[in-house]
């Protein structure tokens, strides 16, 4: 369900491989709300949360790295959209919403991730190569 597409690719390299890694999470995310024969994905959820956190810090590092070495003009907005984001996932309690709902902790994850990626890919990063 969730897989970098054509469309996604900006044409950075360092960009584009780091995106489909996390549409990559996204997807295991996915399997695991589909996955019947786990009774219990709280230990799942968390790992997966964790790795999203520790893999989106390194993505916006990257991205903004790459940003500076190209004196991009809205590294700015961008940085302050990575802030928003990983202060959004920092805020997840992840014990107190997986132990209540775990299968609604991961809807809303990849509600939110599918959301802000499809968002941001379009809206900032295509326009990273084009400035």
């Amino acid at each position: 369900m969730y897989e970098m597409k054509p469309e996604y690719f900006t044409g950075i390299e360092v960009v584009d491989s780091e995106h489909k890694r996390l549409f990559e999470l996204a997807e295991q995310t996915y399997q695991l709300l589909k996955a019947e024969y786990i009774p219990d994905k709280y230990d799942h959820v968390k790992d997966l949360l964790i790795e999203l956190r520790e893999y989106t810090e390194k993505h916006f590092a990257d991205e903004e790295e790459y940003m500076e070495s190209i004196q991009y003009k809205r590294i700015t907005s961008q940085r302050l959209q990575h802030r928003n984001f990983i202060k959004k996932l920092s805020e997840v309690d992840v014990d107190e919403v997986i132990d209540e709902d775990p299968e609604k902790a991961i809807e809303e994850i990849l509600n939110f991730l599918t959301k802000w990626l499809v968002h941001h890919i379009f809206e900032m990063d295509m326009m990273i190569g084009k400035d």
